[in-house]
């Protein structure tokens, strides 16, 4: 995607002020791995028991110093209040088991360390592949994780009798750029009008208002936003509308789009990391050539499939993050779009990167404060403000990690054996 000049200058001071690129890179080189230091994963025995669930507890709270007492299912929720704005008509709380991965080392401007990440399903095997991918990862040295920039979007759509009144009210729209900007300010606390974009379509015309939103996920504040917008058009434009909606369908909410790639819904995280080849025969079981081989393969296959990007199962490991840490699951729509690539290095190992453009995440709001989601955020250090930017790039390290993983599984032939073991009933 392009950037503007003035969106450009505002994201390299944000880098300046989290950590200079000089800073990462040293970080990034004292962490080089080469699979021979030790590893100190999540507990694995007694997957299936009472004693292997204290253990992992125990585990948890020694390395996070975090309690948490509504995931492990000592305290109940009873506080009916917090749910306003969350649910209507509530009856109950639907269980998701949660399982724990890690350590996952990131080097990111924002996420720097160990983290050990809740992973809420259903699907056996997902929450050992996204581990194995993490520990490869550790033993490698980290993934570095880098928020690029962040935009969130809404669409409205105005109707007029012919495309000259169009005309004359985008010239019109053109001219109020500084009183949008006043009117979003005078609405919220925390966004801010970055952008306004047009596209005209016969005698309609849809305006694009793209906004950050501090460490909201944002989707309700940019629609109170740009409905005072919209109605400041109504009540100022000398050329009124026929028709119009507050969303036309063209932002992206909850949808994969050709716009995924050219523009940013969220925040766009870039991933990369260089393993060793000891660690992808030893870890992963696999070798870089066979995993850049089916890449390439796989990457082709989904480019016949009409699929918008290329990767393979980034929505498992998301999906799971979201459900854990209080997320708009159905955002994963758009979220999962990405890119891995994958290609020999220099010395033999496997360099790989995924890059996501549409993480609709948020460490504040929506259900972020709700009981077992608070504390899986707090988990990772990751509630409240100014954590909103850690957490995509937390998010992109994991996508990587299960990149990594599936594709070694892939590669090599084990895929379908790691699910006859874990991912049935009994083996069966």
């Amino acid at each position: 995607m392009s950037l503007s000049k003035d969106r450009a200058k505002r994201r390299i001071n944000d880098l300046k002020r989290s950590e200079s690129l000089n800073e990462l890179e040293l970080r990034i080189k004292n962490n080089t791995g080469s699979g021979s230091q030790k590893f100190s994963g999540v507990p694995t025995l007694g997957l299936y028991s009472k004693d292997g669930q204290i253990e992992r507890l125990k585990f948890l709270k020694e390395k996070t110093g975090e309690n948490i007492p509504f995931l492990e299912g000592s305290s109940i929720f009873n506080s009916h209040q917090q749910l306003e704005g969350n649910i209507e008509n509530f009856i109950g709380m639907t269980q998701v088991p949660t399982g724990i991965i890690g350590p996952l080392l990131v080097h990111g401007t924002c996420a720097k360390g160990d983290f050990y990440l809740p992973l809420a399903t259903t699907e056996g095997a997902l929450v050992a592949s996204y581990n194995r991918g993490a520990k490869a990862a550790k033993l490698a040295g980290g993934i570095t994780s880098v928020c690029l920039i962040e935009g969130v979007q809404r669409s409205p759509l105005f109707r007029f009798k012919n495309v000259i009144e169009v005309g004359k009210f985008v010239f019109w729209i053109l001219e109020q750029q500084n009183q949008f900007v006043d009117l979003v300010g005078g609405s919220s606390n925390f966004a801010q009008l970055e952008d306004v974009k047009t596209n005209i379509e016969g005698n309609e015309v849809i305006l694009t208002f793209e906004y950050t939103t501090g460490d909201a996920a944002g989707q309700n504040m940019v629609t109170i936003c740009t409905n005072k917008i919209c109605e400041y058009i109504l009540n100022e434009s000398p050329i009124k509308p026929t028709r119009w909606f507050i969303e036309s369908n063209y932002s992206g909410d909850k949808k994969a789009t050709a716009l995924s790639f050219s523009n940013v819904r969220g925040k766009k995280v870039t991933t990369e990391i260089n393993i060793p080849r000891n660690i992808v025969q030893d870890v992963l079981k696999s070798t870089p050539e066979l995993m850049v081989e089916y890449w390439k393969s796989s990457t082709l296959a989904v480019i016949q499939s009409g699929a918008i990007g290329a990767q393979g199962h980034v929505a498992n490991g998301l999906a799971a993050l979201f459900l854990s840490c209080g997320q708009d699951v159905a955002c994963i729509s758009e979220a999962a779009t990405g890119i891995t690539r994958m290609q020999m290095n220099d010395s033999g190992g496997l360099y790989c990167a995924v890059t996501l453009p549409n993480l609709i995440v948020g460490t504040i709001g929506g259900g972020t404060g709700l009981g077992t989601q608070k504390e899986c955020l707090k988990m990772i250090g990751c509630y409240g403000k100014g954590t909103s930017k850690k957490f995509a790039e937390i998010c992109g390290a994991l996508a990587l990690a299960g990149e990594l993983s599936i594709a070694a599984a892939m590669s090599a032939g084990h895929f379908t054996q790691a699910h006859q073991e874990l991912g049935r009933k009994n083996g069966k």
